[in-house]
């Protein structure tokens, strides 16, 4: 039987309904939040109650984004609906970038597992196959965004990478919201105009794309690629 934390189960703070169960089964960790208010926030680990035996390891340590979502994407078109592939990546951003990838493309995001810096990631592939020629998302290439943004300073950009990303250096003006966010907060979001989604290298802000366009946002247009090119003005 998988081994109980009591840890947080004599919590009297039931306001903020932050009373947590944490089970321990192989490895693998599943979060119970017990809410009669509120929505609690995923935990660090989580993942199923049974140890899912991966059909296929990929290796993706040491690569940032794209990339694990790239290869992932490569190696799930060689797998049979219902394989499990682990992905053991040290992007620290995977988690939700492959848990939106897998939800987009059709697949089930079972969990993550932290060990040390490596994270592995299960992901059961989905009997759906997307359709050739199905609509996708408008995209605007770097050069033709940097020249819009010299001739128009009104733009509505949408930033969907992490905070420190952010941080660091981002078009002046643009609005900020994470992609592991971006449903959560899509009412903040105009509808009125076009809305141009950037990230690092223009996959997360895809994502972002598709979960704006599922909630009926029309107008959006992905930057390809994204900041990694970009030779524009910085604010810090």
């Amino acid at each position: 039987m998988p081994k109980r934390n009591e840890k947080y189960a004599g919590s009297e703070n039931i306001e903020e309904a932050r009373i947590y169960s944490y089970y321990k089964y192989q490895g693998w960790y599943e979060c119970l939040a017990l809410s009669t208010h509120k929505k609690i926030p995923p935990p660090l680990y989580k993942g199923g109650y049974h140890m899912q035996q991966p059909t296929v390891i990929l290796d993706a340590k040491g690569l940032a984004c794209p990339m694990p979502i790239v290869k992932t994407k490569k190696q799930m078109n060689e797998l049979l609906p219902g394989d499990v592939l682990e992905v053991q990546a040290t992007d620290k951003g995977s988690a939700t970038d492959l848990a939106a990838w897998s939800k987009s493309a059709g697949h089930e995001f079972l969990g993550t597992k932290v060990e040390g810096q490596v994270l592995h990631h299960l992901i059961r592939k989905g009997g759906a196959q997307q359709e050739e020629g199905e609509p996708m998302i408008s995209e605007i290439s770097l050069n033709a965004f940097q020249q819009k943004v010299k001739e128009d300073q009104s733009l509505f950009i949408l930033d969907v990478r992490e905070l420190n990303e952010y941080e660091a250096g981002h078009i002046p003006g643009a609005v900020h919201i994470p992609l592991g966010e971006v449903e959560d907060r899509a009412e903040e979001l105009t509808r009125e105009s076009d809305i141009y989604l950037i990230c690092h290298s223009g996959r997360r802000s895809e994502l972002a794309a598709q979960k704006l366009k599922e909630r009926g946002f029309q107008q959006l247009i992905n930057v390809v690629p994204g900041m990694n090119s970009w030779t524009g003005a910085i604010e810090k």
